[in-house]
């Protein structure tokens, strides 16, 4: 048996990814990358066999950057790469069958990643593309509606990515919120990990999306490209078939069954 695995947690900046990582590294047989030098324990920032700047990664940037779309027969699609990066990780991550690594630029590298680490999985976080322009406005300088765009086109990559894999779940952070006893029960299943830890009663977390009421909405257009996700517009978040995917049939099954 091979002594670990790897979930690869991606997503938009300000999506929730932290907070899923931390979420999957508290289950039993999960390590996390803890107290590194690096903003929010990214793995990126922690290897060299990619190279990665705050530019390579920026916000509202990267995940429509054709040079960010890292996918398998690539330039970095060699045995190599796959060694560098085990051996700049492995000082950060403590004793678990599988590791969980987060970082947003995940979100166009899966594909890559599925290639240099077969047995992975991917778990894609998305959050309400108005939320998402309103908190990210704190460091990019661009009107909302073309951040809404941004945020529809790069999940448009992700569509198109989500056949070359295979093991990958997509979790709303609205959804984690409202039920994180369950999304974290669906999270446990999907790494085949038995019964997660519930939270009392599961009781909602606090909903970040509250403090952007108001934050300027999406046009109908919009509306019409974000409602596979089960977005409306107003911060509307509405029940929608997100994509799931495994190699194994029963785990797909167990983890649609938790409701």
């Amino acid at each position: 048996m091979l002594p670990h695995r790897y979930v690869f947690v991606g997503g938009l900046h300000r999506s929730g990814t932290s907070l899923v990582a931390r979420l999957i590294a508290e289950l039993d047989g999960v390590a996390g990358i803890t107290d590194a030098p690096v903003p929010e324990n990214e793995g990126v920032y922690l290897q060299g066999a990619i190279p990665h700047t705050a530019r390579h990664g920026r916000p509202m940037h990267f995940a429509t950057d054709p040079a960010q779309h890292h996918v398998e027969g690539g330039s970095h699609d060699r045995l190599e790469v796959r060694q560098r990066i085990e051996a700049d990780w492995a000082p950060f991550f403590g004793q678990g069958h599988w590791r969980v690594e987060k970082s947003p630029v995940n979100l166009t590298r899966m594909r890559l990643y599925q290639q240099l680490f077969p047995l992975s999985q991917f778990v894609v976080v998305v959050r309400h593309p108005e939320a998402v322009a309103a908190a990210v406005a704190k460091w990019v300088d661009m009107p909302p509606a073309e951040m809404i765009d941004h945020w529809l086109d790069a999940h448009e990559t992700v569509t198109r990515d989500l056949p070359y894999l295979h093991s990958v779940m997509v979790l709303r952070y609205e959804d984690l919120v409202s039920a994180p006893g369950r999304t974290l029960g669906r999270l446990a299943t999907f790494l085949d990990l038995g019964g997660a830890r519930a939270l009392p009663g599961d009781e909602p977390l606090r909903d970040g999306n509250l403090r952007y009421s108001g934050a300027p909405g999406m046009t109908p257009e919009q509306a019409a490209r974000a409602e596979r996700w089960g977005y409306g517009p107003g911060m509307a978040a509405g029940p929608t078939d997100l994509p799931l995917q495994h190699a194994l049939t029963r785990i797909v099954q167990e983890v649609r069954g938790i409701v």
